[in-house]
């Protein structure tokens, strides 16, 4: 089983970064792909510092990874938060969206509480054991950053054929991530949430590209 996870991970991050350097290289043609392509970038690289040590653990079981782990779900929560600033920025463009500076305080406040609450060092990343009302603290901002998001894209995804479900998937996301965050420290196996989480992720990144390749087509 481990092995089966480990080659899933490795083929999750070389989607990501493979989805977002193909998007990117679109970015004077189709400006927007700016966006989703640096979207997908942040998710697979930040991704990649819990995922490698990960994979790396799989098929080094002796191996003390227990500080690359901390560290790199340090760097997830991290950049797991600026890729909803970046889904958000790219919303406003893809639909033309004026205004909403109100709203946009909150993403940018939410997303800054996040990242500050993150690195506390009461968070204890490099211990391999984080305290459980810190993870709790620390995804408050972020569960309002991602109701944000469901909000602002169930308004205007169904405008959008690509984008008509997008809100679902960030919802799914965030109800596989949860029980992972609350409960994998007393049932270790809750932890596979993340495999579904991680699916969810795939499936935004494969709108962004059937949204560039729509485009193509008027």
């Amino acid at each position: 089983m481990k092995y089966a996870e480990a080659v899933f991970e490795v083929a999750y991050l070389v989607f990501a970064i493979a989805a977002g350097i193909a998007l990117l290289r679109r970015r004077k043609e189709k400006p927007a792909c700016f966006l989703s392509g640096l979207a997908c970038l942040v998710l697979g690289l930040g991704d990649a510092f819990h995922l490698v040590p990960r994979v790396m653990r799989a098929f080094m079981p002796g191996a003390d990874l227990t500080a690359a782990l901390g560290f790199g779900t340090a760097v997830t929560s991290i950049t797991m938060t600026v890729f909803y600033v970046l889904l958000d920025l790219y919303r406003r463009d893809h639909f033309g969206v004026q205004g909403e500076k109100g709203i946009w305080k909150y993403i940018i406040g939410l997303a800054a509480i996040r990242i500050v609450l993150c690195c506390f060092p009461e968070n204890d990343w490099f211990s391999g054991e984080s305290p459980l009302l810190w993870g709790i603290i620390r995804n408050i901002p972020f569960v309002a950053l991602g109701t944000l998001a469901v909000l602002l894209w169930r308004q205007y995804g169904p405008k959008d054929a690509v984008y008509k479900r997008l809100w679902l998937a960030v919802i799914l996301s965030f109800l596989f991530y949860l029980p992972v965050v609350l409960f994998a420290h007393v049932h270790p196996m809750i932890g596979m949430l993340m495999l579904p989480k991680t699916v969810m992720y795939v499936w935004m990144m494969c709108m962004f590209l059937r949204a560039a390749k729509a485009s193509d087509n008027g």
